[in-house]
């Protein structure tokens, strides 16, 4: 039985209130919201963009959904994790204050807005999923413990999985920055000797003493690393840092299996939105406006993240006359992640568009 997946267009350069207005059309019609229950904690997964960036899903949007989950008598939070790279994410603080530059907020939102800190041990749990690659997923503890989760997601193109969309923002999104690391590298992070200058940050905040200086220089002792990558976010020179081709060929079957860690024990209680709005060649994570490479599509609605994403890839490379993900990343193929996702039972790549006018 195919999916439901409901879209409402967008014409590029259409402003912001006449999309908002859609955005409720979308809601009503699509009815993706229906499964929320009064007294119930939604965490609605959000990426608040890079500094720089401004392919984001936009706040007035996010907006929409808070009211509409109050609506209901739910307690809506907006909420994100930290990042592995380097830059304005990668702690809490820093992450929180970023979002609020970009408009996130509790007075704009009117909802709390969360970026857990992963650092404190309370803030991450383990989930055993058993799975080809992962054996134990490591998430934040906040999108496990939440009773419903709504997953608002920019789609995109991305650097290592060819684009990403709602199963990205679940599989990757929710994880705790050890799990970030558990997808992206199948090594321990690696120190760039022409950068680092010894000054030993890495080695006193590694909480295993897996890194030691030596001729003035990091070593990590890749037998001790846990991978929990705290030494990429402290280190001041951008020296150590993830090989990021490494595990390149399995990292979407990786991110997938993650997804089924933060679907799980949440049969019927997630939702999707997909913004194919400023559709960019990479990731919100660039911390640079990057530029269209497609045309505005629009608004897409679902249950389903498999069908979900699968329709925005279908509608943008329509409109592209050309798969323009595969054109812009030749080495990857965003297929693999769908039909995995299918493969694992997390969705179905068959699918129903409506569209709502």
């Amino acid at each position: 039985m195919k999916s439901k997946v409901y879209l409402i267009r967008v014409r590029e350069g259409e402003d912001v209130s006449g999309i908002v207005l859609k955005l409720k059309r979308l809601l009503d019609e699509s009815c993706v919201l229906d499964f929320i229950r009064p007294d119930s904690k939604v965490a609605i997964k959000m990426h608040f963009g890079e500094e720089g960036n401004t392919g984001f899903v936009k706040p007035d949007y996010l907006r929409v959904v808070c009211e509409r989950i109050f609506a209901k008598g739910a307690k809506a939070i907006a909420a994100d994790t930290n990042t592995l790279y380097k830059g304005r994410r990668t702690n809490s603080a820093d992450h929180l204050a970023l979002a609020a530059v970009h408009g996130f907020t509790r007075e704009a939102l009117g909802a709390e807005v969360i970026v857990p800190d992963d650092t404190q041990k309370e803030n991450t749990i383990d989930v055993e999923i058993s799975q080809k690659f992962i054996k134990t997923a490591k998430l934040a503890r906040f999108f496990v413990d939440a009773d419903a989760i709504v997953d608002i997601s920019h789609f995109k193109g991305h650097i290592m999985t060819g684009f990403g969309g709602a199963l990205k923002n679940l599989g990757m999104g929710c994880a705790a920055r050890v799990g970030k690391l558990q997808q992206h590298a199948e090594v321990s992070p690696v120190v760039y000797l022409d950068r680092c200058t010894g000054c030993g940050e890495c080695e006193r905040a590694c909480p295993v003493k897996a890194i030691t200086i030596e001729n003035e220089k990091s070593v990590i002792n890749g037998s001790v690393c846990i991978g929990c990558a705290t030494c990429i976010a402290v280190c001041p020179f951008s020296a150590i840092d993830v090989p990021w081709d490494s595990g390149a060929s399995t990292i979407q079957q990786k991110m997938i299996e993650y997804v089924s860690a933060v679907m799980r024990n949440k049969n019927g209680k997630l939702g999707f939105l997909n913004f194919a709005i400023k559709i960019t060649k990479e990731c919100d994570c660039l911390a640079k406006d990057d530029p269209r490479v497609a045309p505005d599509i629009g608004i897409l609605a679902s249950c389903d993240p498999v069908s979900i994403d699968k329709a925005s890839f279908d509608l943008v490379n329509a409109a592209c006359g050309r798969d323009i993900f595969k054109e812009l990343h030749p080495e990857r193929d965003g297929t693999l992640q769908l039909k995995y996702a299918q493969e694992l039972g997390l969705g179905n790549l068959d699918y129903g568009l409506i569209e709502v006018k």
